[in-house]
């Protein structure tokens, strides 16, 4: 697996010092198998599945940790899982699963996932399926029960609503 030196993990205190402990970069964990990384990290095995599937996912170019999350979100912890799915079938999916619609750009980065997991080309980023996302989505549309509220909606909402409790 390509070591890439960004990646970005929500690792607890402990497991920091586990890392530091065994002098373990958080760029190195994926060359470590699960089990390994449950005892390096004096972790359950779902917990060391989760941050191995985080790391492996910002492997992909554009990809970082909070696309990585929405991935392990969605019941997905490898690239081989996401191997021959359909990236707006994934977005599908993700908006029913959040309740409610996403960004566009979030469907690119499903379909730049398949894209990599099927050829492991580096050559290409989220952005260069947003043709393909556009041209698909005239054609076939969104499902007829796609949640009614938008991400933005939400996000308002809830920013709304922790100034309202100060």
């Amino acid at each position: 697996m390509k070591s890439k030196t960004n990646i970005k993990l929500p690792l607890t205190d402990i497991e920091k010092a586990n890392l530091r402990k065994n002098k373990i970069k958080v760029a190195n964990i994926l060359d470590f198998a699960n089990d390994e990384l449950e005892v390096l990290l004096s972790s359950t095995a779902e917990r060391a599945k989760e941050i191995y599937a985080l790391a492996e996912f910002q492997t992909v170019p554009s990809i970082g940790i909070k696309f990585a999350e929405d991935l392990v979100f969605l019941g997905y912890y490898s690239l081989s899982e996401l191997k021959n799915k359909d990236g707006a079938k994934l977005t599908d999916e993700y908006e029913r699963k959040k309740g409610y619609w996403v960004d566009p750009c979030v469907e690119d980065q499903f379909r730049l996932v398949v894209n990599f997991a099927n050829t492991n080309d580096t050559t290409k980023t989220w952005w260069d399926f947003t043709e393909e996302r556009k041209k698909y989505r005239i054609e076939n549309r969104y499902p007829a029960n796609r949640p009614k509220k938008a991400w933005h909606e939400i996000i308002a909402y809830q920013r709304n609503d922790k100034q309202g409790s100060r």
